[in-house]
């Protein structure tokens, strides 16, 4: 936290405004502006986003929604607190995102309302594919940006290539307000069902119109995220430039680094490495003292909550045992990229 967020938050703290003030709504506006779209709605925290977003569109009961099973859990369970059930398809092996031929197949296979494509680890899925088929189908695209905020597609931001999208603000994302969400849209109904559903179903007075939830954001979350947002080109600068150095210098490993197909720009939530042989690089890395996680070692559908579920999905079944996710955060100095490349590339060593 810079001393101009501190600062932005004490400003609010003396101004006595705390729940849902000004900050947010210009950090709602400054948001929306950066995706270039015309909505902003900011919430309590991403998985607020996605409910608030399926609400708003009228996903409900008796509706399915395609969506990927190699993502966080939050994104079914946002479907499911609609009342809609998700349905899988599986994902491209080499983005990790939702695979358009799949997508198509389980798409006219479910009859389904509503497409939800998750840009994984900070790489805009494939949008053209994803769209085309919504239009085909006529049913709305809701991206989770969760981990690609300032991330691009043929020259867009995420968040202005589908009817609606949402994003999370959760510390370990590549921008914070501690927790947080947005949900940004161009759509002016849309917008205007979300805003009402994350403040109680309210309206401008005080009648209650709809059902809603309290899922508002708070000013000092807001000041942050305004700070944060300033800051958010450097911090993608910073994590490209890391990811960079780690995939040429990878290249002649074991490992398989990630790709950025053309004319997408990858921002590096994470930084996810492929592994046939991940518990004994895992210990290799742990003893070297260099951090690193798994996202995610198990589908969504392979959760015990969607056991329920029949889902073919083998390419998201061997990704979730093979993925390894390496640091790649601005704070990282030259030294520490060198020091991870430097212990993996003597891992490779040592197994020959």
């Amino acid at each position: 936290m810079s001393d101009e967020a501190k600062d932005r938050v004490e400003a609010v703290l003396d101004s006595g405004m705390l729940a849902d003030g000004p900050e947010v709504r210009e950090f709602e506006d400054e948001f929306a502006n950066y995706c270039g779209v015309e909505h902003g709605v900011a919430t309590a925290n991403g998985t607020a986003a996605l409910h608030a977003a399926l609400e708003a569109l009228g996903i409900g009961k008796g509706d399915t929604v395609l969506t990927t099973p190699f993502s966080f859990v939050a994104t079914a369970n946002t479907v499911r607190f609609t009342g809609a059930e998700p349905v899988f398809a599986d994902i491209d092996p080499e983005t990790y995102n939702i695979d358009p031929e799949a997508a198509a197949t389980t798409a006219r296979e479910h009859d389904v309302d509503a497409i939800m494509p998750v840009h994984l680890y900070g790489l805009p899925a494939d949008m053209d594919s994803i769209c085309e088929l919504a239009d085909e189908l006529n049913v709305p695209v809701i991206e989770d940006a969760a981990q690609a905020h300032g991330a691009t597609y043929d020259g867009d931001r995420v968040g202005a290539l589908g009817d609606v999208a949402c994003f999370s603000f959760y510390p370990t994302k590549n921008m914070t307000t501690g927790e947080g969400g947005m949900i940004v849209t161009d759509c002016d109904g849309v917008a205007e069902a979300a805003a009402q559903f994350v403040n109680h179903g309210r309206t401008e007075s005080y009648d209650h119109t709809t059902l809603g939830h309290n899922f508002r954001m708070t000013s000092m979350a807001a000041a942050i995220g305004r700070v944060q947002l300033d800051q958010l080109p450097e911090f993608i600068k910073t994590r490209r430039s890391n990811a960079s150095k780690l995939t040429n210098s990878l290249a002649e490993t074991s490992v398989v680094t990630p790709t950025e197909p053309e004319s997408i720009r990858h921002v590096y939530h994470q930084y996810t490495i492929r592994t046939n042989d991940r518990n004994s690089l895992q210990d290799h890395l742990d003893d070297h003292g260099i951090g690193n996680g798994v996202y995610y070692p198990k589908c969504i559908h392979n959760q015990p909550v969607y056991e329920d579920i029949e889902v073919t999905a083998p390419e998201a079944e061997l990704a979730a045992t093979e993925v390894l996710s390496l640091p790649v955060h601005p704070s990282l100095s030259d030294d520490d990229v060198d020091r991870i490349i430097e212990v993996i590339q003597d891992y490779d060593t040592k197994q020959d």
